[in-house]
């Protein structure tokens, strides 16, 4: 816990490295600044729940957390998890449940479950990410073409129809303001200028849309200001409160009804699949950002250590009005390219977005939610990652194709939850059927180097690869059926380095199957670990019946006094 922030204090970092972070977590909250307050719309709730999160969650998960250089706040791949529970429990329920997700993932980076959910299979990653961004895509069209679209609670292809009888409702001046952020957003990269283009995008359709009002009264295109309203304290207005964050119990914000949605072992209990999905999706997401971050700026984060720190975050943010946050990966990326290195870059990233709430709200209002619609569109476009998910279409097996498809379908039309577990499922079972193959038992030759002499009467096999419960039947089956002639069985397990409880319970049952016959078993070469393993089940020498070996030529010998006990033993 804390090792980012321990790290940091211990490296004693110098002033030119502290004024670089300076200035990093400046360029980051410039950039962090509209897409926090979209992520929010995007989710379902007013946009200052967004900007609350950038605050509070970026403090504190930069020092609480394991990795020096990311920067957590709200997120896309969060909307499409976020907006069903703003539209059955509310604001209030949404907030719930952030707290219990973040203690979840406490829970899940005590138990070092970390590195178990970095090795989440690419399909899966790929398959999930691009349906998240297909449906972030899909619902900002009501927004860019300024459509009134009837509220409806549905699936994807529910809210699809909706979006489509809309159509005739579509306003000029909202397609306009779209184009003009949209094509800002695409030409202003290609400039290569240090100013971010997510400011310059948004503030040219902010002008724009002012402009075209004051020309053309007919001229109006929906705002910040005109789409939301906030009553803090008595006071009234459009857009976002003034206000500094402020501490207040998430259980007294509304419910989907209005009211509030209050404290109660029921709530939880509705709530509790919504946690674990906000906590599974936000500790893939941070980890995933954690890896990449790493590869791009050289350093190296603790997994388990981030997973609590988002936990802590994810905790005390809901008390202060925050969302669901997770580390960013976009954000993360500027804030590498502009020379952060140290948690500061991610608290002065938090403290600009502070300051822009203290003074310039009344500017927030008129940006037009065409524009943050235009910005998603981006969002949703850079998260889907083209290239690599035709890449992987053309050159990856069959199987994992498979898997990235049905991952992507279950994301778009049914739940992100649902996609992963039945992506993860997938993926193990593809795993196993893999590893399986791996496996193989085949009769030794006598021709053999490592056999010498050997009677008829011997029979050798060789397995090869791990021993578990997909493979243990597929390697013994052969075993069993020995030729009538075959008196005594060698099992040559050298390069056997897994033997599981379902292995166990096979070989056992193959040596009491061939002591019924009264076939010997020599079983050589297992490593002592293992045999130690094998022993604790149940499986020892008998004199006369089993015996062990550390070699294939001990084993020969042992085999062959095996034999020799045998036929005396049966002779008259």
């Amino acid at each position: 816990m804390f090792s980012a922030f321990t790290q940091t204090v211990k490296a004693k970092p110098s002033l030119a490295a502290v004024q670089a972070d300076v200035l990093s977590g400046l360029i980051v909250g410039i950039v962090a600044l509209p897409l926090s307050m979209a992520f929010a719309i995007a989710s379902g709730v007013a946009p200052q729940h967004g900007l609350y999160t950038a605050i509070v969650a970026g403090i504190v998960i930069s020092l609480s957390g394991g990795s020096v250089i990311n920067v957590s706040g709200p997120t896309a791949a969060f909307t499409v998890v976020l907006l069903p529970i703003v539209q059955k429990f509310g604001v209030g329920g949404l907030l719930v449940s952030g707290a219990m997700a973040g203690i979840i993932m406490i829970i899940m980076g005590a138990a070092k479950l970390g590195s178990l959910i970095e090795v989440v299979p690419y399909p899966v990653t790929v398959g999930f990410t691009s349906g998240i961004a297909v449906i972030i895509a899909t619902f900002q069209i009501k927004d860019f073409f300024g459509l009134n679209v009837e509220p409806v609670d549905g699936h994807y292809l529910e809210q699809v129809g909706a979006i489509m009888r809309a159509v005739p409702t579509a306003t000029l001046a909202d397609f306009l303001i779209g184009m003009l952020t949209l094509t800002v957003l695409l030409v202003w990269p290609r400039l290569r200028s240090k100013v971010p283009g997510h400011l310059i995008a948004v503030l040219a359709g902010s002008v724009a849309a002012w402009a075209g009002s004051k020309i053309s009264p007919d001229f109006v295109a929906a705002t910040i200001g005109s789409r939301f309203h906030y009553e803090v304290n008595g006071v009234n207005g459009g857009g976002i409160p003034p206000f500094l964050p402020s501490l207040n119990w998430p259980w007294n914000l509304p419910g989907a009804d209005g009211t509030p949605v209050g404290l109660s072992w029921k709530m939880l209990h509705d709530l509790f699949p919504s946690a674990i999905a906000i906590a599974v999706l936000g500790a893939i997401t941070s980890l995933l950002c954690s890896v990449i971050a790493d590869g791009l700026s050289g350093c190296k984060h603790d997994s388990n250590d981030e997973l609590i720190g988002q936990g802590i975050g994810n905790i005390v943010a809901p008390f202060f009005g925050g969302i669901p946050a997770t580390a960013a990966i976009a954000r993360t990326a500027t804030n590498i390219k502009a020379g952060g290195r140290t948690p500061l870059a991610a608290i002065v990233h938090s403290l600009f977005v502070l300051l822009a709430i203290l003074l310039i709200t009344p500017l927030l209002s008129y940006i037009p939610m065409a524009s943050m619609a235009a910005l998603l569109f981006i969002v949703a476009w850079n998260m889907s990652e083209v290239k690599h998910f035709i890449r992987t279409i053309r050159i990856a097996p069959r199987s994992d194709v498979a898997v990235l498809l049905i991952c992507l379908s279950l994301t778009v039309f049914f739940d992100m939850a649902i996609a992963v577990g039945v992506g993860m499922s997938l993926a193990a079972i593809l795993f196993i059927q893999n590893t399986i193959s791996l496996t193989t038992t085949k009769k030794m030759e006598r021709e053999h180097h490592g056999l010498g002499e050997l009677s008829a009467s011997v029979a050798v096999y060789d397995i090869n690869g791990p021993l578990f419960f997909g493979s243990a039947q597929k390697a013994m089956k052969n075993i069993a059926a020995v030729s009538p002639d075959v008196r005594v069985v060698i099992l040559e397990m050298s390069k056997v380095n897994i033997i599981d409880m379902s292995a166990m319970v096979a070989m056992e049952s193959i040596s009491q199957t061939l002591e019924r016959n009264g076939i010997g078993l020599v079983v050589s070469g297992l490593q002592p670990r293992m045999l130690l393993t094998l022993r604790r089940a149940g499986l020892r020498r008998k004199t006369g019946k089993v015996e062990f070996s550390r070699t294939l030529a001990d084993g020969v010998e042992k085999a062959k006094r095996l034999l020799r006990s045998l036929r005396e033993h049966q002779a008259p």
